[in-house]
């Protein structure tokens, strides 16, 4: 008798192992993981308009102005991100919109530079729209400084084979399309002060060395004397 009740026993606890039973009760599978989030796209900028000013917006003081920003709404989005520069100080601001336009007030007769970031919920992958330039209208002003130069080549914090010479290349704009000519200074200094030469061009030629770092920098002009200096630019040659 023990051991027939053993046998049953031993053949309960098998079944009771093996006997399908489930978390979730005997149904169905649970869904499957959910189709990733798409990715956003791309803003396309609207206003302000690149390369022009600004003389939309609402006066709020003497020195500010509440302007609206605007852009298309892009595909899969649910959050904008405005970013703003100031090119003169080259301080960054950060706004966050639901919608396609933002009101910011920015300083007045100064000249920024903007894009969008797209964002989605669900996902890190984001998009920036393309960057625009413009200059926000200020009291008085007839005619405006040049935007500060842009290097093309080399790249910002780019590392280079030795050149020589080697062709510095840059872009340059003016709301008054009245660019005359700039000043280009080049040198091992983080700071660079040796004046390379003055041109209407936007390409200098400079010697370099290998295993050194370089620093550049352009002063813009236009007709009326107005100026605007770039950035620093710096690179490293192998």
């Amino acid at each position: 008798m023990k051991l027939k009740y053993l046998n049953v026993l031993v053949l309960g606890l098998i079944l009771v192992s093996c006997g399908g039973g489930s978390d979730n009760g005997g149904g169905p599978d649970p869904d499957p993981d959910p189709d990733p989030v798409a990715a956003p796209s791309a803003a396309t900028l609207v206003f302000p308009d690149n390369n022009t000013e600004c003389n939309e917006g609402v006066v709020v003081s003497d020195t500010q102005s509440r302007v609206t920003f605007q852009w298309n709404a892009s595909q899969n989005t649910d959050s904008y991100e405005i970013n703003i520069k100031n090119l003169n100080t080259n301080n960054t601001s950060k706004s966050n919109s639901a919608t396609n336009s933002a009101d910011i007030t920015i300083e007045r007769g100064v000249p920024y530079e903007w894009f969008v970031v797209s964002k989605a919920t669900g996902t890190t992958e984001t998009a920036s729209s393309p960057t625009w330039k413009f200059y926000n209208q200020g009291p008085g002003i007839e005619n405006y400084a040049p935007f500060p130069a842009e290097a093309i080549s080399p790249g910002r914090g780019a590392t280079i084979e030795v050149a020589d010479p080697l062709s510095l290349e840059w872009t340059g704009s003016d709301v008054d399309n009245d660019l005359t000519e700039f000043d280009v200074y080049f040198g091992t200094e983080a700071d660079p002060s040796t004046l390379v030469e003055t041109t209407a061009e936007s390409t200098s030629e400079v010697t370099i060395s290998s295993g050194q770092t370089y620093y550049w920098r352009i002063i813009s002009r236009d007709s009326q004397g107005n100026t605007s200096q770039s950035e620093i630019f710096e690179f490293r040659v192998e």
